[in-house]
């Protein structure tokens, strides 16, 4: 096999910039996608309201308190499901050999074409034409590469790292930029003297796992640009689930049951939609102290329908002492699918492979 070529592509402000797109009064505005309520947390922050230190996952509130003048707009799902259908489209024209990781971003394999850097071009401009928003695209030999490279001129950004820029590129950048180390690893390395990738490069594998575990040899590889996961074009399902969070916490059964309607509705459809059917039903509860528990009940045979999950359900929440507490998110998840047996893996074929 010849180096593989991957494109990582992600939109720019998605879900605030197709808000922006359908509704010329919020064009050059701070916007953010969320639910305006005392437990509403940011979904997406236009590139207007960054400045201001908004980001994703931000409570709604304190958003507003950064922001006197942001727009609070509530998501629409199921506009942005249809731009999302739309750019997968184009990525088809391309390549079969596409990953979704949301409905804002993918890895593409285009190790059979001349040129990455022509394709993430095409597909740039394409997605411009189509949908009237920008993206993002990083192009190199790997997933870890491409997706640090897409990050690296938002918004509207090309970057490409090939084989011969990779040593530097990655000595040279900060460990926080590295796929799996958040805020939390990236403080224990500092402490210990890791900034950079050089400085990661610096220390042994065993010494790496001796500091963070496992996680350690990936991190042993990163620092030297290797990343050997493929491009999967299909996931196996593992579980379906929704949740919900409460404006007041509340310990009233009767209210936890309506509310645990409202979950189980929501995941009896996301299981309709994906075609999935799980022997396991898990309830979840987080308490008004933050604490959080699970009920499971494991069956013979996948739940089918509405009303065998009702009763599984409504059965959890029926057996669940609440130790005295309210409760503040409650939970349904199934899970434990039925494996099929799709035949042989996929096949790999040799490409001639041009430049990037």
């Amino acid at each position: 096999m010849g180096q593989r070529k991957i494109i990582h592509v992600d939109m720019d402000a998605f879900y605030a910039s197709v808000e922006q797109r359908d509704n010329p009064v919020l064009r050059g505005r701070p916007v953010v996608v969320g639910h305006d309520g005392p437990r509403g947390v940011v979904a997406t922050a236009s590139y207007e309201a960054r400045p201001y230190g908004i980001h994703s996952a931000m409570a709604v509130a304190t958003a507003k308190r950064r922001c006197a003048s942001l727009i609070v707009v509530e998501p629409r799902f199921e506009a942005y499901k249809a731009v999302s259908e739309s750019i997968r489209n184009i990525f088809l024209d391309y390549t079969p050999i596409i990953e979704p990781l949301s409905l804002d971003e993918a890895f593409l394999d285009v190790s059979h074409h001349p040129s990455a850097t022509i394709v993430a071009r095409e597909i740039k401009r394409r997605i411009a034409e189509v949908t009237g928003l920008t993206a993002s695209a990083g192009v190199s030999v790997n997933k870890m590469l491409a997706k640090i490279a897409s990050d690296y001129r938002k918004p509207d950004g090309l970057t490409v790292i090939t084989p011969s820029d990779i040593d530097n590129f990655v000595a040279a950048l900060p460990v926080e930029k590295f796929f799996g180390i958040g805020e939390v690893t990236a403080g224990r390395m500092h402490r210990i003297g890791i900034f950079t990738g050089a400085d990661l490069r610096s220390y042994s594998k065993a010494q790496l796992v001796s500091h963070f575990g496992k996680a350690g040899r990936d991190y042993y590889l990163y620092a030297r640009g290797i990343d050997n996961r493929p491009v999967v074009t299909e996931r196996t399902r593992k579980s379906v689930g929704a949740e919900t969070t409460f404006i007041e916490d509340t310990d009233n059964r009767r209210i936890l049951a309506m509310e645990l309607n409202g979950v189980r509705r929501d995941v009896m459809r996301r299981m309709e939609r994906s075609q999935f059917r799980g022997r396991t039903v898990v309830l979840k509860l987080k308490y008004d102290d933050f604490r959080q528990i699970t009920r499971s009940r494991t069956l013979p045979h996948p739940v089918e329908d509405d009303d065998r999950l009702r009763e599984i359900s409504e059965s959890l929440l029926a057996e669940t002492d609440f130790d005295g507490h309210k409760v503040r998110l409650i939970g349904l998840t199934v899970a434990n699918p039925q494996v099929k047996n799709h035949g042989d893996g996929p096949v790999q074929l040799e490409f001639d492979f041009g430049e990037y």
